[in-house]
Parts: C-alpha cells; structure tokens; sequence
C-alpha cells in the first residue's frame, strides 16, 4: 500500500500529506476550499517532503481523486458526525473494494462513522497528534465491525511509513493516548480549581518532572525502572484522593464562558499577542525535532 487520498487540507490534512510524502508514498489531497488550496503549498514550505515525484497532488473535489490507484484514504474534515458518514459513503461508492478507508477524528469512533455502511469491515480510526508531521505516533482504532486482520496490516504500514503505531482493539472514547492525556488533565485542573497549585506550577511539574521521564519511558516501563512495590505502596495512598469528577473542571469551564479559549483568541491561562504566539511555536517546534533527534534510533525507518 504505497497510495494515499487524504480527504480535507486544512492543519492535520496538511501535515499528514507531509509524513507520508516524506516516506516517498504517492500522496493525493482533496480540498474543495479554494483559499486552503492556495495555501497547502505555503504550509509545506519549510517541511521538505521526499522525492520530488512524491510531492503531493491537490485535487479541488473528492471525486478528482485517483480512486483507482488509491490504497488508503484518510477522512481530515471537521469534526461533525454527519460531515464525516457522508465523506464515507462517498468513499465507500468510488474506492476500490481492498482500499483501507480511515478517519483522523479525535472524538467520533469509527463504528459511529461507519454505522450502515456495507464495508465497515475495512473502516478504522487512523488518529495522528498534532503536528503529524513531527509527532511519531498514529493509533489504528478498530470498530465493532473492522477485521483485525486489515488493522494489523495497517499497523504494518504506518510502521513502514516511519509512524509509530499502536492498534486499539475496542473503539472507546478518545481511544488510548487522549484517554489518558485527559486522565491527567483532570488531576491538573483539579488541583489548579483547588488552590494548590497555579498553572504555571503545574505545567512546570509535568515538563521538568515526570513527563521530562516519559521521552524515556512511558508508565509502564517507568514503574519497572522505579520499582512496582514502591509504585503499588504510592497508590494506595494516592488514589483514594485523586479526582474523579465527570465535567470539566471549573477553572476550565470559567475560562471558555468567558471566550478565553487560549491562543486563538488572544488569552487562556496565559496571555497571547500574533507575536508572543509566533515565538511561542517556533519553540515548541523546535523542541519536538530535538525530542524526535534523541529517539530517532528508536523510531520505524529513521522517522523520515
């Protein structure tokens, strides 16, 4: 599987075209925005891809698309349930019967986008983290319905891709690695809504902390290194205390009432200005391409 359609250019679809265009697979992207059209050469510029003959093709509308040739498509449209059914029943009409039809949604589970349609057997969750084009890792979600088989070849491919795949078995919400983003989101923004620690404090004690540890280890492997006695000692003590509210902390629901939505509107738990953001993700970039420098060796193919 060598050909990839990518259904949507805008901040995922784009970087996702720049991964695989790295890894020299034949990329096709269809965006029906003429404006975002225009700009998917601007927002590749700077992340060169491969060959020059693996520079991705854009097409105006999902049918341009070379559906004879494609091997994968990967559904990058916004995130609203009935957009996306009717992305895949497009998809499901004019693919080939062995393509691979995924979606990069981070919120609806493929068995909800793939609800009555004839071949959901070959449907997955393919989830990228932003940006895709620096962040190794892709999760294939299976749905009730996906044949495991096609998940594990998926896998296969990601891993030749450069990506670092991990396949999850049942389709839960926010499927693995948000589950527990959002599990430690909880804790932080409980303990902010409590006064014992600002959000400075608190992103300070997960950079330069534990999560300092995690480009080493992740948890599992962390509580071999530590010690489980010590570990299984720890949460006993701890986990009764923990947070375990199902809404949204208070400290966060206060910020989005009040339009503080973070950089997108000039202030979140911290002030923006079209400068302070400018600098604040040449940073953040330039720190991810020195993370991806020290796990290269560990990395699929080098990471292309």
């Amino acid at each position: 599987m060598t050909t990839m359609a990518i259904i949507g250019g805008g901040t995922m679809g784009a970087d996702i075209a720049v991964a695989f265009s790295r890894a020299d697979c034949a990329t096709h992207i269809a965006e029906t925005d003429s404006r975002r059209r225009d700009h998917l050469r601007e927002r590749w510029h700077g992340n060169p891809t491969g060959s020059p003959a693996s520079l991705p093709v854009i097409h105006a509308t999902q049918d341009a698309l070379p559906w004879a040739a494609i091997d994968i498509a990967i559904e990058c449209v916004p995130e609203t349930l009935p957009l996306k059914r009717d992305v895949f029943a497009a998809m499901e009409r004019v693919a080939r019967p062995d393509a691979l039809l995924t979606s990069n949604s981070s919120s609806f589970p493929i068995s909800s986008i793939a609800e009555g349609l004839a071949t959901a057997h070959r449907m997955f969750g393919l989830h990228f983290f932003m940006p895709a084009h620096l962040v190794p890792l892709v999760e294939v979600v299976c749905g009730a319905a996906s044949d495991i088989t096609l998940a594990q070849a998926l896998v296969q491919l990601m891993r030749t891709s450069g990506k670092v795949p991990v396949l999850v078995r049942r389709d839960l919400p926010g499927f693995l690695a948000n589950r527990m983003q959002h599990a430690l989101a909880r804790e932080a923004f409980a303990l902010i809504d409590a006064g014992v620690a600002t959000p400075e404090d608190v992103d300070a004690a997960v950079r330069f902390g534990f999560g300092f540890r995690f480009l080493a280890a992740g948890p599992v492997l962390q509580r071999d290194h530590a010690g489980l006695d010590i570990h299984c000692a720890a949460a006993a003590t701890m986990y009764p205390t923990l947070a375990a509210n199902v809404e949204p902390a208070a400290v966060l629901c206060e910020h989005v009432a009040r339009g503080e939505l973070g950089m997108k509107s000039g202030r979140g738990f911290y002030e923006w200005t079209p400068e302070t953001i400018a600098a604040e993700r040449a940073r953040y970039e330039a720190l991810l391409r020195a993370g991806l420098e020290l796990v290269r060796a560990e990395l699929p193919n080098g990471n292309p």
